[in-house]
C-alpha cells in the first residue's frame, strides 16, 4: 500500500479493532501504531532512497516485513475474505492481501 492508501485505511473504523492492544491506555493496537509509522516513513522518503532513511526506519521496516511474511504464510483467509480480522490486521501493517492477490504472477 502507498502512503495515501494506508493513511486512508487507518482512518477507517475497521482498522482500529484489528490486532493486539498496546500495553498503554490509548486503546490503539500495535498494528495501527505500526501503520502510522509506515505512513511517516513513506511520506518522509517517497523515492525509497536507502540513504534517506532515519536510523530507526530500517529496524521497523524489517519488523513489518517479518510480520507480513509470517501472517501471510499462516492466514490463507486474509487473501479470501477482505472483512476478516487477519486481512484488516495486515492492512494496518501496510499490506492489502486482496490487492496482492489481484497482481498477475
Amino acid at each position: 500500500m502507498d502512503a495515501p492508501e494506508l493513511e486512508a485505511w487507518l482512518k477507517e473504523e475497521d482498522s482500529a479493532g484489528a490486532g493486539w492492544q498496546k500495553a498503554d491506555e490509548t486503546g490503539e493496537t500495535i498494528g495501527h501504531e505500526s501503520g502510522r509509522k509506515i505512513v511517516e516513513i513513506l511520506k518522509r522518503n517517497p523515492s525509497r532512497d536507502a540513504s534517506q532513511y532515519a536510523a530507526d526506519d530500517i529496524p521497523h521496516m524489517r519488523k513489518v516485513v517479518a510480520y507480513n511474511k509470517r501472517h501471510l504464510a499462516q492466514e490463507g483467509k486474509a487473501k479470501q475474505d477482505p472483512g476478516s480480522k487477519s486481512a484488516k490486521s495486515l492492512r494496518n501493517w501496510g499490506h492489502d492481501p486482496q490487492k496482492a492477490a489481484a497482481r498477475p504472477s
